[in-house]
């Protein structure tokens, strides 16, 4: 097994694909404009402190000053914080991490209860303390993730003071790899320190990696054989970035200068394309149709034009065992989180069955993001889930549909013309027109001076009004207007 990391730079936006054996299994997408701030850490300066609200603002070098509260600066908690005035003064030079955005007119949040994230932990060096994610709830990991920290910490014999914070990702993590970051972070803290005492007020001490940069530290692995990188520019800091904390992936480093775009070079292009369609086909001639909702995502199996050699049943398992892949991939691709039901095709053999569920374990256990598979209920569906990291890519790439409002159906022209008679005969009713004119789409306009002209040709004879019609080629297919005239 074979991994390769590509990563295209383009001043909008990056991009970064993971490829196995020369298939596309992972796609991250960074756009420059929407890159948030949480996370970075900054020297800023105080210029007004509000002791009625015990908060002050403070000037980070963005356009809005920032929002501090005085129990983000306390390392009291409850009742007993102190007053914002007894904790800083104008003009006071303060060390702080964004905890939101910059929303509308409101400035940042900040707090000076700082924090660095690795792959597997968060450092908190103001802190000392070691707790574990509660989503990883069984008492032996617990246990042995808190003693794997404690022997790094006394291996590395630092005597600084501080504490981290288990990530769910380090659920079953080994030792070795926890320890790397333990070094890593601690690095990181350092530089940070240094800068600490030198820079100016207002100024970046720390920024949250870039995405090329955060892809190295949260996907960098032993079966990591390249990364390519198309720009040099980027090529340069990843090189200096791994030079200073992630030694071991310096060898696996390539500047890519071709002329041919990296991602049309390794087909990704079109591989994004097809993981935002609704069907994924399969080589056996069946086929996947996924569909995303608010509550759910759910993944129905078909044979479609498979249809086997021996009997209906081998069919059937074939084409589920083809679909237990492809899925563990999809869900990859494109990065689907939360529930996920699937409807495998009835299988009456258990052994299939098993084997199906199995081959699904199997392939996710390649998967960054944590997943679980709940079991079979009692109509045959898988209930599984998994870790929801970020927006899922169609929710990156895409928006809903201004004429179906995201429904994914829309009237037919049929439905239209009927919902056009009953408003003109509405209108009849309620006012005194010499006549009426339909504004519609041209499939709508069609329909009624042909298909329905017979019933146009009634509803005047009722109305006894004229009706004219207008095509009107901006309108979607459920948009009209009646007008009197």
């Amino acid at each position: 097994m074979s991994e390769e990391i590509l990563i295209n730079i383009t001043p909008m936006e990056t991009r970064v694909a993971l490829v196995e054996n020369g298939v596309l299994q992972e796609v991250h997408i960074e756009r420059t404009q929407r890159r948030g701030i949480v996370g970075n850490i900054y020297k800023g300066k105080v210029v007004r402190v509000l002791p009625g609200m015990q908060a002050a603002f403070v000037d980070i070098g963005l356009e809005r000053a920032a929002f501090i509260h005085a129990s983000e600066i306390s390392e009291r908690e409850g009742a007993a914080v102190e007053p914002i005035s007894a904790l800083v003064h104008d003009g006071k030079a303060l060390v702080v991490q964004v905890t939101k955005d910059p929303i509308g007119t409101k400035g940042a949040r900040l707090t000076t209860h700082l924090s660095v994230p690795s792959r597997y932990l968060v450092y908190m060096p103001r802190t000392p303390h070691v707790g574990i994610s509660l989503k990883i709830d069984e008492e032996a990991e617990r246990d042995r993730l808190r003693e794997i920290v404690a022997r790094c910490v006394e291996q590395e014999g630092v005597e600084e003071r501080g504490g981290f914070i288990l990530r769910t990702a380090a659920e079953a993590a080994r030792e070795e790899d926890i320890l790397i970051d333990i070094r890593y972070v601690r690095r990181l803290w350092q530089q940070i320190q240094q800068q600490m005492n030198t820079a100016p007020a207002p100024s970046v001490l720390y920024e949250d990696l870039p995405l090329a940069l955060r892809t190295l530290r949260d996907l960098a692995n032993p079966r990591l054989e390249k990364i390519r990188i198309d720009s040099r520019e980027t090529f340069q800091k990843v090189e200096q970035f791994v030079h200073e904390l992630m030694p071991g992936v310096e060898d696996l480093l390539e500047h890519y200068p071709g002329e041919r775009p990296i991602f049309d070079l390794y087909g990704v292009e079109d591989e994004i394309q097809k993981a935002l369609e609704r069907k994924v086909m399969l080589k056996s001639g069946g086929y996947l149709v996924i569909d995303q909702t608010e509550a759910m995502t759910t993944i129905d199996v078909n044979t479609g034009a498979f249809v086997g050699h021996r009997n209906l049943e081998e069919t059937i398992f074939k084409t589920n065992l083809e679909a237990a892949t492809s899925i563990a991939r999809q869900l990859r691709l494109r990065n689907l989180g939360g529930i996920i039901i699937i409807d495998f095709i009835d299988m009456e053999d258990e052994e299939h069955r098993r084997q199906v569920l199995r081959t699904l374990e199997r392939q996710l256990e390649r998967d960054h993001a944590k997943t679980n598979i709940i079991g079979i209920t009692e109509l045959g569906l898988v209930q599984m889930t998994r870790k929801r990291t970020r927006e899922s890519l169609e929710q990156v790439l895409c928006e809903p549909c201004p004429c179906c409002t995201g429904r994914g159906i829309q009237r037919t022209a049929e439905s239209v013309c009927y919902e056009i008679f009953r408003e003109i005969m509405r209108e009849a009713r309620a006012y005194q027109a010499g006549g009426y004119m339909v504004l519609a789409s041209q499939a709508v306009i069609d329909r009624l001076l042909d298909e329905e002209s017979g019933n146009v040709a009634d509803l005047e004879l009722f109305i006894q009004r004229p009706i004219k019609f207008q095509v009107e080629p901006m309108y979607t297919q459920e948009q009209y207007d009646v007008v009197l005239t």
